[in-house]
């Protein structure tokens, strides 16, 4: 077997290994959040009430197994490998939740998800993220800042004053874009770490940007689990805007590469086409779903 090949061993069962445990977790975290009382948004008295249940912490316990398995994963595979593989965890969420429940996976939802999967899969690897991208390269912050700020606020207002699953997705989209915004300012806090030892990151912005950043990220992530009667829209939107976003931030911050000759952009556009497709059909057969609960009619198939 060649060197190669041995990392690939290593790297692909370890990102599946990964997803699966994400996807494990968020099915956990979606089942329990509807144990607790509902509180207003962003309050972090929900996160004391989910404590107090030991299967809610064990998910805790599954998320850092995932991302051990994904820090294993990108040691020894390239990102345009990794990162569809690790978001299969759209699928074994929707398939650990209907376990959970007793039910059928559903067939719309299983369909929406592989879209959602297969968009992100082609445009990682149409793109093609290159670079080190660990220290801000002095180009201005503030444009796309500005306009990730805007997208949270407004998704948050959205869900807000929306009833059903448009709520749901809108703040699944504001949850991906905080995360994505962690998972960009973390490359920056670990440069720093690299370049100037142990005690560096302490010394700059991003890292208290990110313990403020990712725990208001996760407390949405739970009331979007919470207010979702299925897992698949909200993991899914989750999932895809998360490395989209820190894409985003590590070409336009960071100094990364990405390819945009005239082919390779028309096959961008059309691989987002197909995940926003595949977000559209999650969101109206959930709240499809969502409806025949409230009339006590569910439909033949069971969800997931």
């Amino acid at each position: 077997m060649t060197a190669d090949s041995t990392e690939l061993a290593i790297a692909v069962p370890a990102a599946v290994l990964g997803a699966a445990s994400f996807g494990l977790a968020s099915a956990i975290q979606h089942r329990v959040t509807k144990q607790v009382p509902r509180v207003n948004a962003l309050n972090p008295r929900l996160l004391w009430q989910l404590v107090r249940k030991p299967i809610w912490v064990l998910s805790i316990g599954t998320v850092v197994v995932g991302l051990s398995l994904q820090v294993i994963a990108l040691a020894f595979g390239p990102l345009v490998l990794v990162q569809p593989l690790l978001v299969t965890s759209v699928l074994f969420g929707a398939s650990f939740a209907a376990w959970m429940a007793h039910r059928k996976l559903d067939v719309v939802l299983l369909l929406g998800g592989l879209a959602c999967i297969g968009g992100l899969s082609a445009f990682l690897v149409l793109a093609r993220p290159s670079g080190e991208g660990t220290g801000f390269t002095g180009d201005p912050v503030a444009p796309l800042a500005s306009v990730l700020a805007l997208l949270v606020i407004a998704a948050l207002l959205l869900g807000r004053f929306s009833a059903g699953e448009i709520g749901v997705v809108a703040w699944a989209l504001a949850t991906g874009v905080l995360y994505g915004i962690t998972a960009g300012l973390i490359k920056v806090v670990a440069g720093e770490a690299r370049a100037g030892g142990i005690a560096a990151p302490f010394q700059h912005w991003s890292l208290y940007l990110v313990c403020l950043i990712g725990p208001i990220g996760f407390l949405l992530s739970q009331q979007t689990f919470q207010r979702g009667l299925v897992i698949s829209p909200a993991l899914a939107v989750i999932t895809t805007v998360d490395p989209l976003v820190s894409a985003a931030i590590g070409v336009s911050w960071l100094g990364e590469r990405i390819e945009t000759t005239p082919g390779v952009v028309l096959g961008e556009v059309l691989a987002a086409v197909v995940l926003v497709g595949g977000i559209v059909v999650l969101s109206r057969r959930s709240e499809q779903l969502r409806k025949a609960a409230e009339r006590r009619d569910p439909p033949e198939s069971s969800w997931g």
